[in-house]
């Protein structure tokens, strides 16, 4: 039996979905207020159990009979605010699922995120032979995805079949407007400027896809950078825009103008409750060159991975149809 943590997920759902779509039988897990994503709705090859990774009784049951897990559940933000939450579910609900696979002899691929990988290298690629040093100007992400992988290797270190991956940004349409989509809502909704940086972005399908013959491999005790292509923000805001048949941000936004930003956003937060998605870490993030190796994933498993402009492009044209 195939176990999936973070079913309900972006990248848990399409995960889900490419192994039933083979006629597999998985194990979805969902939270008691998880919503069953219209992607896996009626489908006939999941079997969704309740539970949470933090609750060790109930997860327990769900390992019954189960021979490989994919740990795609995880908190992902950048607002101080989680803090305490990202800490609780990706490293202590990590270590619950790491005991459970060495208790039961299961087999892990493990989503980490480029974050892991450490601080960016002036003009060089980040590798999988990068890890992250300890900053106190690293974002609490990182820092829960980095202790998460630590997990992951005491565990392989009790005997643990698993390799990691470690994603770059995610999109795709079924994202919605929520991580990756909010870059495309910005553009939608008429962005003007961009940030001199860069990152590594992959399709959804390809980080599923990579996964899959990851897990159906020989490999052991590896990390794996999975990332299609490193694009600046420039040239991001650009292919999104031309996507949306919209004008693309033409005015550079400097370091002291997110500063200001970010901390108006911040003092904003107090007053309405809200969040406005700009803190310290985001607008730190924005203006640093990030560029990621793939390598490694290509070489092991053989995947052409699809052009980063025909995503974007599928992106826009499924926002355009549901938010016209």
């Amino acid at each position: 039996m195939i176990l999936i943590t973070g079913a309900t997920g972006f990248l848990g759902a399409e995960l889900t979905q490419q192994l039933t779509s083979q006629g597999l039988r998985v194990r979805a897990l969902k939270r008691e207020t998880g919503k069953i994503p219209d992607l896996l709705k009626g489908n006939t090859n999941i079997e969704w159990f309740e539970a949470d990774i933090n609750d060790l009784a109930t997860l327990e049951e769900a390992f019954e009979g189960v021979d490989q897990v994919y740990h795609c559940a995880a908190v992902v933000s950048f607002d101080p605010k989680d803090k305490a939450r990202m800490i609780h579910v990706n490293i202590e609900g990590t270590s619950n699922v790491v005991n459970l696979c060495v208790e039961y002899a299961a087999r892990l691929v493990h989503v980490s995120s480029v974050a892991a990988l450490g601080e960016p290298k002036k003009g060089a690629e980040i590798t999988e032979d990068d890890y992250w040093e300890y900053s106190p100007h690293v974002h609490t992400y990182a820092i829960s995805k980095y202790e998460s992988e630590m997990e992951v290797w005491r565990g392989i270190s009790e005997g643990l079949d698993a390799v990691i991956v470690n994603p770059s940004v995610i999109i795709g349409a079924n994202a919605g407007h929520q991580g990756s989509g909010a870059l495309f809502k910005l553009v939608q909704d008429g962005l003007s400027f961009y940030t001199n940086g860069s990152t590594g972005l992959v399709d959804v399908s390809d980080v599923a896809r990579s996964m899959i013959l990851l897990m159906d491999s020989e490999q052991q005790a590896e990390r794996f950078t999975i990332s299609a292509a490193n694009l600046s923000y420039k040239e991001l805001f650009t292919t999104i825009a031309r996507g949306f048949g919209m004008k693309a941000p033409t005015r550079e936004a400097k370091p002291w103008m997110l500063g200001i930003a970010w901390r108006a956003a911040s003092i904003a937060s107090l007053f309405t409750g809200r969040s406005f998605g700009l803190t310290s870490d985001t607008a730190k993030s924005s203006t640093s060159y990030s560029y990621y190796s793939n390598s490694k994933i290509k070489n092991t498993i053989g995947i052409a991975f699809k052009p980063l402009e025909q995503s974007i492009s599928e992106v826009c044209a499924a926002l355009t149809k549901n938010n016209p």
